[in-house]
């Protein structure tokens, strides 16, 4: 699978050592570029976080595989890239289209656009209620 957005935030490097050996790993969240933006936390693993070299702010492609595991009666899912491209060498200025900060309830000026505050058109559907 492979998924297009801007990396607004860079999680602290994780290691160990487990019966493989040393391991590392390192997790990002990524916002989608979509009418409805989705955050997302991915993690890379290994020598793919050096190669990668990811920081915040770059907009990049990551291919990543989606797993879910059931630990003690509860799922958890887990988001793995295998690889990552940057889509520019420079990081993207400024927030994304559609963000909001729920801890300063900032939200992005207003499109003037005459008409722009109507809600959009609902589609017809056959559905009772």
């Amino acid at each position: 699978m492979e998924l297009t957005g801007i990396v607004i935030k860079v999680l602290p490097l994780q290691s160990g050592e487990g019966r493989n050996g040393i391991w590392k790993k390192q997790e990002y969240v990524i916002e989608t570029e979509e009418q409805y933006p989705k955050k997302i936390c991915f993690s890379m693993w290994g020598e793919r976080i050096d190669n990668a070299n990811i920081k915040e702010g770059e907009q990049i492609t990551i291919s990543f595989d989606v797993e879910s595991r059931e630990y003690e009666g509860k799922w958890y899912t887990q988001v793995t890239a295998w690889k990552a491209v940057k889509m520019s060498n420079q990081p993207v200025t400024g927030k994304p289209k559609h963000y909001y900060n729920m801890d300063t309830a900032e939200t992005p000026p207003k499109d003037e656009t005459p008409g722009n505050d109507l809600p959009p058109e609902a589609p017809e559907d056959d559905l009772p209620f």
